[in-house]
C-alpha cells in the first residue's frame, strides 16, 4: 500500500467519526428535522436513529457514512448545536430539557 493510499484510508476513518448520542440530537433538532426525516434521509427505520441518539446502538455501513455525512453538514450549518451541552451543577439535569 502506497503512502498516499494509507492517507486516504485514514481520512476515510477520521470522516466517519460520529459525535456523542446527545450531539447528534442537538444537531438534528437545530436544523428542525425530525427523527423521521433523518431516518428517510439515510435509509433506515425511525427506531434505528432514536436508538443512535440514545447511544443504545450504533449505525453500520453503509448508513455509517450517511450519517457521519449528514452530521457533519450539519455541524458546519449549526456550530453551536455541535457543542456538547454543561449539565447544570443545580439540579444535575441538562440545560434546556425538561
Amino acid at each position: 500500500m502506497s503512502e498516499l493510499e494509507a492517507l486516504k484510508r485514514v481520512d476515510a476513518l477520521l470522516d466517519n467519526v460520529l459525535p456523542p448520542p446527545r450531539v447528534r440530537a442537538q444537531l438534528r433538532l437545530a436544523a428542525g428535522l425530525t427523527q423521521k426525516d433523518v431516518a428517510d434521509a439515510v435509509g433506515v427505520q425511525r427506531l434505528a436513529v432514536v436508538r443512535w441518539e440514545l447511544g443504545q446502538s450504533h449505525p453500520r455501513r453503509p448508513h455509517r457514512e450517511a450519517y457521519a455525512h449528514l452530521l457533519q453538514r450539519l455541524a458546519e450549518r449549526f456550530p453551536h448545536a455541535a457543542e456538547p451541552k454543561k449539565r447544570s451543577a443545580d439540579t444535575g439535569s441538562d440545560e434546556g430539557v425538561g
